[in-house]
């Protein structure tokens, strides 16, 4: 008996990706290590995917005690009138309203960022996994208030099979060509 064996594309393709911002939140934030280069990276990687029309979604860890999404990337995310839900549980899939959002975009690939690395972030790109979609995690757009935890979590998260990679990185990839529309607008965000 032979199998055929279908290749899966390892290319991630823009027409098959949907992003998600997580808890990056106003009581939470200043406690990240290297907090402020994970907003700097955070802050290129939305605009960039907003030209190239990569669709975003935001999840909040119970903002009543967190507070909100930082008014900067707030900002950033109301000219597209992104949708926010608002969850108690640590992996958005968790929470139905977000699990329906995501499955409704009919988009494999999610491109995860936010904190915290080894807790909401982990936990969502496992069952990202669980329900057969691919999460691709944003190295220098995650953190954690430990670095170590972070560097577990983005280990382990490789092994389980997301895709690791970092924002400069994805950016071109979905761009694939200096003549895209999104390709200056890119190229100056990461200058």
């Amino acid at each position: 008996m032979t199998t055929k064996f279908i290749p899966k594309p390892y290319r991630i393709e823009r027409n098959d990706c949907q992003a998600m911002l997580i808890d990056i939140q106003e009581k939470l934030a200043p406690h990240i290590a290297e907090h402020r280069k994970l907003l700097k990276k955070t802050a290129i990687l939305i605009q960039g995917l907003q030209a190239l029309n990569v669709p975003i979604m935001v999840n909040e860890q119970y903002p009543k005690g967190l507070g909100h999404t930082l008014p900067e990337l707030t900002q950033l995310l109301s000219e597209k009138n992104t949708p926010v839900f608002e969850k108690t549980t640590f992996s958005a899939c968790d929470t139905p309203t977000s699990w329906h959002h995501i499955a409704q975009q009919n988009r494999n690939n999610v491109i995860l960022f936010g904190t915290e690395t080894h807790v909401c972030v982990m936990q969502t790109a496992l069952d990202l996994l669980d329900n057969g979609m691919q999460p691709i995690i944003i190295t220098d757009a995650v953190g954690s208030r430990d670095l170590y935890d972070r560097k577990i979590a983005i280990r382990r998260m490789r092994r389980a099979g997301a895709v690791v990679t970092t924002t400069e990185a994805i950016l071109f990839e979905l761009c694939r060509s200096s003549e895209d529309p999104a390709f200056k607008t890119i190229s100056a965000l990461v200058k």
